[in-house]
């Protein structure tokens, strides 16, 4: 009998894990290749180094604690979640969302990652406070927190040849300082504006030294963002500006929403704008090199309501600046491009596990607070295998303490939670929330004598309410990030839902700095110490875990049309031409590996695309090579994109001459612009 118990209970332990391990975003597509963005989630302000053969990023985290996440990888693609600079971070009542005080946008941010004789170094910004130190032997930590006795704005470190350091901060007046012995605060006397306003640099500095010359990026955000670059060979100067490293690479994203000014209510939203603005770009980043010598680039971007996302782009240093991009498309980064050569490859594996059954010691580390937690109201072990979160009182969600929260992720994902209302009491309002501003949540709320379901839209004020049969309820809110809009259901079985409330907009704004972020709270609205939420077992799902790419049809024959255009690729009278739909010539999918395809017409021709001649492409009987091969990549709304290794530019059909040709940097966001195909696998 114990023997049969262990193996049941072994097998119920699997279906769990199982079941909290359903397939997620992995930039990694298994082949040789990735796909950007690295995580489909918010990673913003990216700073990485390489220490050995080991690589080790950290971001921007404001308000939420805890702070400043510290990833490990040993190929740039795959990354793991090893810890976090602090757990705990107490600097007055609006890091506790006390006293109608809060830190909502604010917190931590723009780190400056290093490491120099076997010190591991983040510099990082508090609003109102000076700039912070933390210093680690092991990136896992423990990690010590210095202030600093300056204020350094959006910084980077450089620890020079002859031991000095030197840090660079500022928007548009790039500054440059030495720091003291013990890294705490500016040498006096050394500081000083080494690139004037009129430059065309901005902010969010990183800075470098390679072969004896002084590299700055920058981010440039007003209008078309871009990444710019500077260049000396003497501290002192000149200094020379690049203004566009990397600029207009979107990968094809339009504008979403968009809250104008951070009050509110009542907001003003922006409706999206499928223009090619700029407004998407990636911008913020630098540059790290591989031992093997590879050079490649990190970068975040503007991702609409999920947040800022980062990107990986290979680097080509041209004339000694270090475009990002390929030889023949600078400054445009490919989404889907061959991993960096590490000599370490790895399996394809995502950052943490987002879904959490609540049996641990510990919080998942996922989780973040929503400001500082008070610790004595919350617990994983006073009900085992569940979150219980004590009601404090707050006027409104946006108010709650003890809001736990973690990142959305893209394109389209489900946060599902089970709550006990049982030991809830009057006043208290406990649920799943889309923390944004504006925000919208699903819960529970006890009236005194009842429990009532209720869905609240910030955005539109309306709320709309339901009874709750029994004290056991799931919630759930379905998220779309390519439309931003967001519904909710609930269940009382776990199975069936019912859908509750309107649509709700998703917006990007930077009231909090931050995309959508899924939470867990439970509030009094009486003013009181109310009550117990018991959470258990949150799953988020995922429909799209490739993002909406599909598996590429190798061997298979297909069509390709043009997006919208009703026009095709085809054949008339021997040349390959644009036709209409109904013409669509069939093209058989040549497997040339790492995601690589040529396409073969009937009579055994390959569509060919010559370095020399990037206005055409033709026909021809070759043995496949350059000129044949494309990478097949798909655009994050799942048109196919195809990027010729002859000519690093896409295919397509001019929208309006209808000629053929391989010169297209990139797809543009209204997608019209004859890059993007649809295409169709013709059965034998």
């Amino acid at each position: 009998m114990l023997n049969m118990r262990s193996l049941v209970l072994s097998w119920l332990m699997v279906l769990v894990v199982v079941r909290l391990s359903a397939a997620t975003w992995t930039a990694d597509n298994g082949d040789g290749t990735f796909t950007n963005p690295l995580f489909y989630e918010e990673f913003s302000d990216p700073d990485l180094i390489r220490v050995g053969d080991d690589y080790y990023l950290t971001g921007t985290t404001m308000h939420t604690m805890p702070g400043l996440p510290i990833l490990h990888s040993r190929d740039l693609v795959n990354w793991r979640l090893v810890g976090y600079a602090f757990d705990r971070l107490d600097l007055g009542p609006e890091f506790r969302l006390e006293d109608g005080k809060n830190i909502y946008g604010q917190g931590i941010w723009a780190p400056s990652f290093r490491y120099h004789d076997g010190t591991f170094y983040i510099f990082t910004n508090i609003n109102r406070h000076t700039t912070q130190r933390f210093t680690a032997k092991n990136p896992a930590g423990p990690w010590t927190r210095t202030p600093m006795k300056c204020s350094l704005h959006d910084l980077s470190v450089l620890f020079d040849d002859d031991g000095k350091a030197w840090v660079v901060w500022g928007y548009r007046n790039i500054r440059l300082a030495q720091l003291n012995d013990d890294l705490t605060d500016i040498v006096p006397g050394s500081e000083r504006v080494i690139i004037e306003e009129s430059a065309g640099m901005g902010e969010g500095a990183h800075f470098y030294k390679i072969d004896g010359v002084y590299y700055i990026t920058s981010a440039w955000y007003m209008g078309s963002m871009r990444l710019a670059c500077a260049r000396a060979t003497s501290l002192d100067g000149p200094w020379e500006v690049n203004e566009a490293v990397s600029i207009d690479e979107d990968w094809g994203l339009a504008e979403g929403n968009r809250l104008r000014g951070n009050s509110g209510p009542p907001f003003h939203i922006e409706a999206g704008n499928t223009e090619p603005r700029g407004r998407m770009s990636l911008h913020q980043g630098g540059i790290v090199q591989t031992p093997t010598g590879e050079w490649w680039g990190f970068s975040m971007m503007d991702f609409n309501s999920l947040g800022r996302l980062t990107g990986l782009s290979p680097v080509t240093w041209k004339d000694g600046w270090p475009y990002f991009g390929v030889s023949g498309n600078l400054r445009r980064s490919p989404r889907t491009w061959v991993k960096p050569e590490t000599h370490h490859p790895s399996a394809p594996t995502a950052p943490y596990q987002r879904s959490d059954d609540f049996s641990g010691p510990q919080l998942a580390n996922v989780w973040q607070w929503n400001h500082l937690p008070d610790d004595t109201r919350w617990s994983l072990t006073e009900r085992p295998g569940h979150l219980r979160l004590h009601a404090l009182p707050a006027p409104d969600f946006w108010h709650a303490r003890n809001t736990l929260t973690q990142r959305a992720i893209g394109p389209r994902s489900s946060p599902i939670v089970e709550l006990d209302a049982s030991q809830l009491r009057a006043g208290d309002v406990a649920g799943l929330a889309l923390l944004n501003r504006p925000y919208a949540w699903l819960g529970v709320r006890h009236e005194g004598k009842t429990l009532v379901l209720e869905q609240f839209d910030e955005l539109t004020g309306e709320t709309a309410r339901a009874p709750l049969e029994g004290k056991r309820v799931w919630l759930r809110a379905d998220c779309d990030f390519l439309t931003e809009i967001a519904t909710f259901s609930y269940s009382t079985d776990g199975k069936a839902f019912r859908p509750i409330g309107g649509p709700f907009t998703m917006v990007f704004q930077l009231k909090t700095f931050q995309g959508i972020r899924y939470s867990l709270f439970n509030y009094n609205t009486a003013g009181v110490l109310g009550g117990a939420a018991d959470f258990n077992r949150f799953i988020v799902e995922e429909p799209n875990p490739r993002g909406l790419m599909r598996p590429i049809p190798l061997g298979r024959k297909i069509t390709l049309e043009a997006r919208g255009r009703g026009v095709a690729l085809g054949v008339k009278a021997g040349v390959l031409s644009s036709v209409s739909s109904k013409e669509a010539a069939e093209f058989s999918v040549i497997d040339r590996g790492m995601g690589r395809v040529a396409l073969r017409s009937k009579d055994g021709r390959y569509v060919v695309a010559r370095a020399g001649d990037r206005k055409g492409v033709s026909l021809e009987k070759v043995e496949p090579g350059a000129g044949t091969d494309f990478q097949w990549t798909e655009s994050l709304y799942g048109d196919l994109i195809l990027l010729s290794l002859a000519t690093h530019r896409h295919l397509r059909i001019h929208p309006e001459s209808g000629a053929l040709s391989a010169d297209h940097p990139g797809p543009s966001p209204s997608r019209d612009d004859g890059s993007c195909f649809d295409w169709v696998v013709r059965e034998p």
